[in-house]
C-alpha cells in the first residue's frame, strides 16, 4: 500500500465531517441570515457534491486535476456567495463563510495530489476569495488564512518527501532481490562448474601433454567465470580458443559437488516441509570424515536443512582442496533449543590471517557465497577459527526462529 493512501482516507473522512460541521453552523444561525433560503440552496449543493464525490478522494488515481478544480470552485463560490446571503455585521464579526472549514479539504486535495506547489496555488486562491468576502485584510482573517496556507504547503511537502522515500525504498528492495538472486546463482556455479574446471586443471597438470594444455584452458575459464560472478559481465568475450576447446570436451572423473538442484539435500528439500539434518549430513561420513551428533533426529525446515547441508559440503570441499585428500575432518551437530549449530573441524595446515579476504577479492567465492551467503540468507552466521599449523574450525549456526512441533 502506498504511503500516501492513509492521507486519502483521512481526507475522505475530513470532507464528510466538515460538511456536517458546516450544516450545523447553518442550522444554528438560520434566523440570522438575510437570505436563509439562498444559503440553504448552496448547502444543498455542497451536500450533494460531497456525497457524489466521496470516491473521488479515495486514491490518487481517482482524484484527477479536473475534479480538484471543480472542488475548489465549489468552495470559492460558497465563500463569495456569503456576503449575498449573510448580514454585514455578522461578516464583520468574523462569522464563518458558508462552506466554513470544508474549504480546507479542497486545498488538502491539491496538496496530496500534487505536492506543495499545487497546495500553494490552491491556498492562494482561497485566501484571495476570503479577502474579497471580508472586504479587506481583517486581522483575524489574515491569521486564519496564513494558517491554512502554511499547513497546506507543509502537508504537500511531506507528501513529496514520502513519495521520494517510497521510490527509494522500492528501488533498494529491487536491488536487494537482484543481488540475492545473483548470489544464489553464483553459489550454484561455484558448487558445480567452478569445481569441475578446477579439477580438470589439476588433473591436466598432473597428466601432462595435451591434457596439460586442456587443464590450462580450464584454468583460464575458471578465472574468467570467477570474475564474471564476482564483478558482473566482462567488457569483452571470454578466451575464444579456450571456450571452443572446453565446449568440445566432456570432463571425466569424480566431481566433488554436483549442481545444487541435483544434490540429495535439494531433493529432500522439495519432498517435504521438514528434513532431518543428520540424514542429509550422513553421506559425508567416511574414512576421512567423522560425523557426530545427537542420538535423535535434528529436524529443520526442508529449505534450511538443505542449505545448511550444502554449506557443510562446501566446507568439506575446502578441506579436501586446501588441506589435502588425506586430511581428516570432524563434523559435530549440536541441537540447541534456539539454534542448530554444525562445526566442521580439520587437521590441515590452517588458514593464514587475511587469506579469506584476499580470496574474496580474487573472485574465489566459496567462503563468501557457498558458506557465508547461505547462512546469511537463513538468518544464521558462519565463523572461522584458524591458525597456521593448527587446522581450521568452521562454526555454522542457524536459528530455529520460533519453530514448533519439534
Amino acid at each position: 500500500m502506498s504511503v500516501e493512501q492513509p492521507l486519502w482516507r483521512a481526507l475522505t473522512a475530513y470532507r464528510v465531517l466538515t460538511l456536517l460541521y458546516a450544516l450545523t453552523l447553518y442550522a444554528y444561525g438560520y434566523d440570522d441570515y438575510d437570505h436563509p433560503l439562498g444559503a440553504g440552496a448552496y448547502m444543498a449543493v455542497l451536500t450533494v457534491w460531497t456525497a457524489l464525490t466521496v470516491r473521488m478522494v479515495s486514491s490518487a488515481e481517482r482524484c484527477t486535476l479536473r475534479f480538484l478544480a471543480g472542488d475548489l470552485t465549489v468552495a470559492v463560490v460558497g465563500i463569495l456567495l456569503t456576503p449575498l446571503v449573510d448580514t454585514h455585521d455578522r461578516i464583520a464579526e468574523g462569522t464563518p463563510t458558508l462552506p466554513s472549514i470544508w474549504t480546507a479539504g479542497a486545498v488538502l486535495g491539491f496538496a496530496i495530489k500534487g505536492g506543495w506547489r499545487w497546495a500553494a496555488w490552491a491556498s492562494t486562491v482561497v485566501c484571495a476569495a476570503n479577502i474579497i468576502e471580508r472586504g479587506g485584510f481583517a486581522q483575524d482573517a489574515v491569521h486564519m488564512l496564513m494558517l491554512v496556507w502554511v499547513a497546506s504547503v507543509a502537508i504537500g511537502y511531506v507528501v513529496e518527501v514520502a513519495r521520494a522515500s517510497e521510490r527509494t525504498l522500492a528501488r533498494a528492495l529491487r536491488i536487494e532481490a537482484a543481488t540475492r538472486e545473483r548470489e544464489r546463482l553464483a553459489r550454484d556455479i561455484h558448487d558445480s562448474v567452478l569445481q569441475v574446471l578446477a579439477m580438470v586443471q589439476r588433473r591436466g597438470a598432473a597428466i601432462g601433454g595435451e591434457a596439460a594444455e586442456l587443464g590450462q584452458m580450464a584454468g583460464e575459464q575458471e578465472i574468467a567465470l570467477r570474475t564474471l560472478i564476482s564483478t558482473g559481465p566482462a567488457t569483452g568475450p571470454m578466451a575464444g580458443p579456450a571456450t571452443a576447446a572446453a565446449e568440445s570436451v566432456e570432463p571425466t572423473g569424480t566431481v566433488l559437488l554436483k549442481v545444487a538442484a541435483d544434490t540429495p539435500a535439494a531433493e529432500m528439500a522439495s519432498e517435504g516441509e521438514r528434513s532431518d539434518l543428520l540424514a542429509l549430513l550422513a553421506p559425508h561420513a567416511g574414512s576421512h570424515v567423522t560425523l557426530s551428533g545427537p542420538g535423535t533426529a535434528v529436524p529443520l525446515p526442508a529449505e534450511a536443512a538443505a542449505e545448511l547441508a550444502a554449506a557443510v559440503g562446501a566446507a568439506l570441499d575446502n578441506v579436501r582442496v586446501h588441506a589435502g585428500e588425506d586430511a581428516h575432518a570432524w563434523i559435530l551437530v549440536e541441537d540447541e533449543p534456539d539454534a542448530v549449530t554444525v562445526t566442521v573441524r580439520d587437521d590441515g595446515p590452517g588458514i593464514p590471517e587475511g587469506r579469506l579476504a584476499d580470496a574474496e577479492r580474487e573472485g574465489r567465492l566459496g567462503v563468501a557465497l557457498s558458506i557465508r551467503g547461505r547462512l546469511r540468507d537463513l538468518g544464521g552466521s558462519a565463523e572461522w577459527i584458524s591458525a597456521p599449523g593448527q587446522g581450521t574450525e568452521v562454526e555454522l549456526s542457524v536459528p530455529r526462529q520460533g519453530e514448533t512441533g519439534r
